[in-house]
Formats: C-alpha cells, sequence, structure tokens
C-alpha cells in the first residue's frame, strides 16, 4: 500500500489528503486502473475524527478501491465542551472546506495515472459534518468557485456514501434533533466554526443546504442513519432521499433503528465506548459495497492460461 500525506492548501499543514492506494499485482488488476473513494471525517466543521478517518479508509481498501481521507478546513477549538466560547475563525468558514474537497479530488484527477485511479470512478464518503461537505460537493461540483478549486476542470464524483449527514438546515430548526444529549451547544459550535456566527442567516442557512441544491446532475447517493440519533436527526438524511428522488436520481437509504450519533463503523474497530459497537447498523459496509459495486464495479480480469 502506498501511504502518503499530501498538503492541500499552500501554508496549511492542518489541510491534508492521506492516500492508502493499493499496490498493483499481475494477480489483481494487472496494470489496470481502480476506482476510488475519498472519506471525509465528520466532527462539527470543529474537527476531523480519527474515528471516521483511516478505519474507514482501510474498510473501503479491503474491498478493492483504493482510499483516501481529507483533513479538510476546521476551527479546531473544542472548549467549548467545557463550558468555553468559541470565537470566530475564518479558516473555517464556508466555503473553504467545500473548496479543499474540490482540491482534493483535482490532486487525485491529477495523479490518477501514477495511482492507478479511475477518475471516472470517484465516489465521495462523509460522515456526520463530512457527510454534509460531501453533499455540498455533489451538488455544487460544477459551480465556477469549485472548479476553480479543483484546478480548473470539473470532477465529478462517480456516486456519495453519506452517514448520518447535515443536509437541510432550516429543516432542522422544523425537526430539532430529539434529544438534548449537548445538541444545542455542539450546533452553535458548529455553526461558528462554519458560518462564523451562532445566527447565519436564512439565506445563508439555504446555500449551505444541500438537499435543496439537488439537480440533475446531482450523482447517485448512498445513504444511512439511525433513528435514535439525537444530534443530528434522521429528517436529515430524509430531506436528501426526497429531493434525488424528485429528480429521478437513483439512491439507497437505510435507517438502522437504534444507534446514536458518530457510529462511524459501528464496530470494534471505530468504537470509544460500548454503545458504538452496534452490530445492526454496522451492516451498513457490507450494503454500502453492494451499492457501489453497480456504481463503480471493479472490473474483473481474464483469466491467463485457462
Amino acid at each position: 500500500m502506498h501511504h502518503e500525506s499530501i498538503q492541500v492548501r499552500a501554508g496549511r499543514d492542518d489541510v491534508t489528503v492521506t492516500t492508502y492506494v493499493l499496490e498493483d499485482s499481475p494477480e489483481l488488476l494487472a496494470g489496470r486502473r481502480r476506482p476510488a473513494v475519498l472519506v471525509l471525517p465528520g466532527g462539527a466543521y470543529i474537527g476531523c475524527s480519527d474515528r471516521e478517518g483511516e478505519p474507514v479508509a482501510l474498510a473501503f481498501a479491503a474491498l478493492g478501491y483504493h482510499a483516501f481521507v481529507l483533513r479538510y478546513s476546521v476551527h479546531g477549538d473544542w472548549g467549548f465542551l467545557d463550558g468555553g466560547r468559541i470565537e470566530r475563525r475564518e479558516r473555517s468558514i464556508h466555503p473553504a472546506p467545500l473548496h479543499d474537497v474540490a482540491a482534493a479530488m483535482g490532486i487525485i484527477r491529477d495523479r490518477a495515472e501514477e495511482w492507478l485511479v479511475d477518475a471516472d470512478r470517484i465516489a465521495v464518503a462523509g460522515f456526520s459534518a463530512g457527510g454534509h461537505n460531501a453533499a455540498m460537493y455533489g451538488t455544487r461540483w460544477d459551480d465556477r468557485a469549485v472548479v476553480e478549486a479543483a484546478g480548473g476542470t470539473p470532477v465529478r464524483p462517480a456516486a456519495l456514501v453519506l452517514g448520518y449527514p447535515m443536509t437541510d438546515y432550516p429543516l432542522l430548526h422544523e425537526a430539532p434533533a430529539p434529544g438534548d444529549g449537548g445538541a444545542p451547544r455542539t450546533h452553535d459550535a458548529a455553526s461558528m466554526a462554519l458560518f462564523g456566527r451562532t445566527d447565519p442567516s436564512d439565506s445563508l442557512l439555504r446555500e449551505v443546504s444541500p438537499a435543496l441544491h439537488v439537480t440533475a446532475a446531482t450523482p447517485p447517493a448512498f445513504l444511512w442513519h439511525t433513528a435514535a440519533d439525537a444530534l443530528v436527526p434522521v429528517e436529515q438524511s430524509l430531506s436528501f432521499a426526497r429531493a434525488l428522488a424528485r429528480q429521478g436520481i437513483p439512491f439507497e437509504l437505510h435507517v438502522f433503528e437504534g444507534g446514536d450519533h458518530d457510529l462511524s463503523l459501528a464496530t470494534q474497530a471505530t468504537a470509544r465506548l460500548d454503545s458504538q459497537i452496534v452490530p445492526p447498523a454496522a451492516a451498513w459496509t457490507r450494503l454500502a459495497a453492494a451499492w457501489l459495486q453497480t456504481r463503480l464495479s471493479l472490473p474483473v480480469p481474464s483469466a491467463q492460461g485457462a
């Protein structure tokens, strides 16, 4: 496996793409290109979760995909969890995280020949805030500023894989999280990180709500959520699914009954707490793999000397 960390923004060693590029072999694809998955960890735009980064990339690599983890622009101050006040920081404010995704996709495209990546089969997978960022890119990949951030040539994702994503900010006000679980404080901190304020305008909230910007150019999507999510309500995934359905875009949606927010793989591999091991929800990786097989199927070499 080829493993390196690549700086995405000049002068920003906190914004990087880490590669998990599979080595080729005559017994595998014999020089043919593989599809890839760019993973965007969650973290409320305050940070990028380790639990939703490398373990997820390795899970996709085990399925035969080249994998990449993007640590995009985030605020970086978790002091609000101890009752502190989060201050405005320009580096994480929209559209910086979105443009980081575009830049990462541009890097993968530009080095596709070297890494044996099929540039037409790159999926973007994200969780929570990373799911929001992935959905933003899926609905904005052809915007002029996003294309410029990708190096001047648009890179359309072949598919989206969204785990418990935020997709519709106006809906969040209509259908807030079912339990407190620190949700109001976390949402205020995430708002300060992404918008630079805790009271963004309605027009800004609509601008950054990918469920409101789905078009015929939006790629197919796989979504999963839990009905018990106490931080990002399941209605967020339902809203994006409805938008896809209205446009006739293929999608698959799975809602698991149990399990709170930020489950990642929902297995021991990513669990910080016993409550984050949820076998029914852990099925999402198997389900996503089957769905991706129809979207990013790996070529099977013809038998030699049979």
